[in-house]
């Protein structure tokens, strides 16, 4: 029955865990709303019928309503609509909250292409390679624009925000090569802005990334493919993602050693946020960032905020939106001044400051050593 819905709908295949449940729900509404607009055209077609006027002398009758039949027709179009949202609303929390173990990958889109980065230390440009079987978190900005990261075949679309992360997460169901496309009008190429998930059994991904730690990654500058792809032609979703590695593509990150957090550490210490920000637990001007990821912080509102990718991205490009109490606003704003591959890499380095300590640590106020022994 599935297959026979899917394909009267003409929808794409479905390739993730979360395709089914979107695809039902389609199914639900789509077969509800035609059975109630049959019943309602036939019984309107019914009426024409039987309550015609058969003379001009003929008086229609007054007709008084009931409460059963006005409860009946406001109560059960409540009651279907009701149903809707509530299995609707179930599916989007779904999709919205990644599983604890999910892998990460960072993901930039620009005028016209999509980059990904991965935590471990490879990147690559109009291919996306994840395990089958897999959850995958996807932390999502752009460089220029609103995007928006649309998979057909694994039913998800998120916007990817100039100066901000949103996140997306699926797991592929089966090996296979599935299209991306930017879902959100993005300039004179939108329709050629593709790319390509590339997803590849356990042994085969474990296989690729090996690859991709050994040799060197400066000079080769993109990640390269994996066996099963060298092993066929390029699909047209991956021609159209080639570019030319010689040209400038603004992304300084690419050609830089070590994990993503190593790189974290380097831009930290080159745009000068361990003046103000220490990694080792003591106070400072700003609060530490050791334990940092996903605590609790109180703000000068009284508000009280968790410190994900979200809320760090949009403090290092608005800091005085969202002050954490105890510190002065004296963060200068570094929109314009960090790429977004830069951005990420800073977010896995603060993502390895853990101390041993297990319970949540609220920052306390700022510490001023004196300068000269005074």
């Amino acid at each position: 029955m599935n297959e026979l819905f899917r394909k009267l709908l003409f929808l794409p295949e479905q390739a993730s865990t979360i395709a089914k449940d979107v695809d039902y729900l389609h199914y639900i509404i789509i077969t509800t709303t035609m059975v109630a607009a049959t019943l309602i055209f036939g019984t309107a077609a019914y009426f024409i019928i039987r309550f015609r006027r058969r003379s001009e002398t003929e008086i229609t009758p007054k007709v008084t309503g009931t409460f059963g039949w006005e409860a009946l027709f406001v109560g059960l179009p409540l009651t279907t609509f009701l149903v809707w949202f509530f299995m609707g609303y179930h599916d989007f929390v779904r999709m919205q909250t990644p599983p604890p173990e999910a892998m990460d990958v960072y993901v930039v889109g620009k005028q016209w292409m999509w980059k990904f980065t991965y935590p471990e230390g490879p990147s690559a440009i109009g291919v996306l390679r994840v395990p089958v079987g897999k959850p995958v978190r996807l932390l999502l900005t752009s460089r220029d624009v609103i995007h928006s990261f649309y998979v057909p075949a694994f039913r998800i679309k998120q916007d990817a925000i100039p100066g901000a992360y949103t996140q997306t997460w699926f797991e592929v169901t089966k090996p296979g090569n599935y299209r991306v496309m930017c879902a959100e009008y993005c300039g004179l190429k939108h329709s050629e802005m593709w790319a390509e998930v590339v997803a590849l059994s356990e042994q085969d991904y474990e296989s690729w990334m090996r690859q991709q730690r050994e040799g060197d990654l400066v000079t080769r500058r993109d990640a390269t493919p994996s066996g099963p792809e060298r092993e066929r032609s390029l699909l047209p979703a991956r021609q159209a993602a080639l570019y030319d590695p010689q040209e400038a593509h603004g992304e300084v990150m690419y050609a830089e050693r070590g994990s993503l957090a190593e790189r974290g550490e380097r831009v930290a210490a080159e745009k000068g946020c361990l003046k103000c920000h220490t990694v080792d637990g003591t106070e400072h001007i700003g609060p530490t960032w050791v334990d940092l990821y996903m605590r609790r912080e109180r703000l000068t509102t009284g508000e009280t905020v968790v410190a994900d990718e979200a809320y760090l991205t949009e403090s290092m490009m608005k800091p005085l939106v969202k002050l954490v109490a105890g510190y002065e606003p004296v963060m200068p704003s570094f929109q314009g001044q960090l790429e977004a591959a830069e951005v990420a890499a800073l977010l896995e380095y603060i993502k390895t400051l853990r101390s041993a300590r297990l319970n949540d640590v609220e920052s306390k106020g700022p510490v001023y050593e004196p300068i000269g022994g005074k």
